[in-house]
Order: C-alpha cells, then sequence, then structure tokens
C-alpha cells in the first residue's frame, strides 16, 4: 500500500526532470521555494544580487541532496533582467519549466515623499522584471506545451495599510500581470498564479519586524495567531508548480494564516 501511496504522490507533485528559476531566491520567501522545488526534484537556478547568500543557499540545497546553481544578477534594469535570463538558462542547461518571481523591494515612504526614483525602482524590480522574464520563457512554455509561473505578492496587493504606497501598487499589478499571462498561455498548458502572503519575518519586512507591538498586533490579526514564516510557502509553492494545479491559474492564493479574513 506504501508504494501505491507514493507513486500517487509523485504522480501529483513531482518535479523530477523539470528545471526551475527562482528570483531572490537567496532568502525569506523565495529562498524557502527554492529549496522545496529542489527538494522535490526540480533543478533550480536561485538568481539574486549578493553572491555569499547565494552560494550559501545553493550549497543548503545541494547539501539536502537537491540539484541547484546561481547567477548573481540585476533585477532593477532591463538590461540586468535579460542577462540574467540568459544566464540561467546557460546555468540551468536549457529553458526553465517553473518561473517563480520571488524578487522584491519594499521601499515605503509616506505618499506625500515618494519620489520619482523610488517609484522607479520599485516597479522595475516589483512589476517589470516579473513581466520581462514572462515575455522571455512564457511562450516557449506554451509551444512546450507545460509551464508554471508564480510571483509573489502582498497583503497591499489588496489592502492598504502601513504605507502602502509605491510596494502596494506594484503588487497589485503584478497580480494583475498574473491573470494576462494566464489569459495569454494557460490554454496551451501553462498555469500563472501568485502566492499572496501576510506578514512573513523574513530581511523585506526588517523595518516592521524591529517594532515588536506592530509584530504582536499583526499576529493578533490572524486567525491562527502567529506571523508567518518562510517554510509556511514551501507545500503551496510545491502544488503550484507540479501537475496537480494543472485546473488553477489566474488565483490569488493567499498563504496568511487567516489574515485577509479576519
Amino acid at each position: 500500500m506504501r508504494a501505491a501511496v507514493v507513486a500517487y504522490l509523485d504522480q501529483l507533485f513531482s518535479l523530477s526532470g523539470r528545471k526551475a528559476l527562482v528570483t531572490g531566491g537567496s532568502s525569506g520567501i523565495g529562498r524557502a521555494i527554492a529549496r522545496a522545488l529542489a527538494r522535490a526534484g526540480a533543478s533550480v537556478v536561485v538568481v539574486a544580487r549578493r553572491e555569499a547568500e547565494l552560494k550559501e543557499t545553493v550549497d543548503e540545497l545541494t547539501g539536502l541532496g537537491g540539484t541547484a546553481t546561481w547567477v548573481s544578477g540585476d533585477l532593477g534594469s532591463r538590461e540586468g533582467v535579460r542577462a540574467a535570463a540568459e544566464a540561467a538558462v546557460e546555468a540551468l542547461g536549457g529553458e526553465p519549466d517553473i518561473v517563480v518571481n520571488s524578487a522584491g523591494i519594499n521601499l515605503r515612504p509616506p505618499l506625500s515623499d515618494l519620489t520619482d526614483e523610488v517609484w522607479d525602482r520599485t516597479m522595475a524590480v516589483n512589476l517589470e522584471a516579473p513581466f520581462l522574464l514572462g515575455q522571455r520563457f512564457g511562450p516557449g512554455m506554451a509551444e512546450r506545451g507545460f509551464g508554471r509561473i508564480i510571483h509573489v505578492t502582498s497583503q497591499q496587493a489588496h489592502r492598504a495599510f502601513v504605507q502602502s504606497g509605491a510596494y502596494g501598487v506594484s503588487k497589485g499589478a503584478l497580480e494583475s500581470l498574473a491573470r494576462s499571462q494566464a489569459e495569454a498561455w494557460s490554454p496551451y498548458g501553462v498555469t500563472v498564479n501568485t502566492l499572496v502572503p501576510g506578514f512573513v519575518m523574513t530581511p523585506l519586512n526588517e523595518r516592521l519586524s524591529a517594532d515588536p507591538d506592530r509584530v504582536a498586533d499583526l499576529a493578533a490579526r490572524t486567525l491562527v495567531g502567529r506571523n508567518g514564516l518562510p517554510e509556511d510557502f514551501e507545500g503551496a509553492a510545491v502544488f503550484l508548480a507540479s501537475p496537480a494545479s494543472a485546473y488553477v491559474t489566474g488565483q490569488a492564493v493567499f498563504v496568511d494564516g487567516g489574515f485577509s479574513v479576519h
């Protein structure tokens, strides 16, 4: 019986033979997702800026028995995104079947103080980079008949709090991009979805994490009574990357402990 169970779960969720690109995969939610995809059998390339963190991440993934490599890239410019994409293809030894956009910047001055520079930097990393990677890899996935694109967004795509500013706008637009990509490519076997975190203790939220009262208030707003951890996203990411999610597309999947409904 156990062999049959393993075979069934493997049929649903195994990523063996798949290639995955994870941006922002050297820390926080992106790193947890990269680890999960590698442990589920995918060959993973992690794309981020800092080489030391990239090497540490890849060492962790390979230490767990996964296949992983890294590319240092600047996702804040079109040229940087395109160069990172081609380097990732070379590192993987082929086109990715799975693209996870977890890289993001969180610059949230009060809206009255929001400058053109902050707006442009936020949109470049949080919105334009996922768009460019989709344009690069989505059509090829469609031609091959299989693809998974997963974006990591935010509660601030849906509600304004703690100075959403340009960050909230970028994440709301990213969810709209996911729906447009799903419309374009899902008829050809490519699903596109977003993961929506609650408050997660990651380097991206370092400023809020330094305020213990605010952290406690955010935990109290959930239904499970705690804030999120990066590993809370592993199962959802494997599901959305796997054959099991073939009929799930254009969706915002909330992984937030009930934050959004409380």
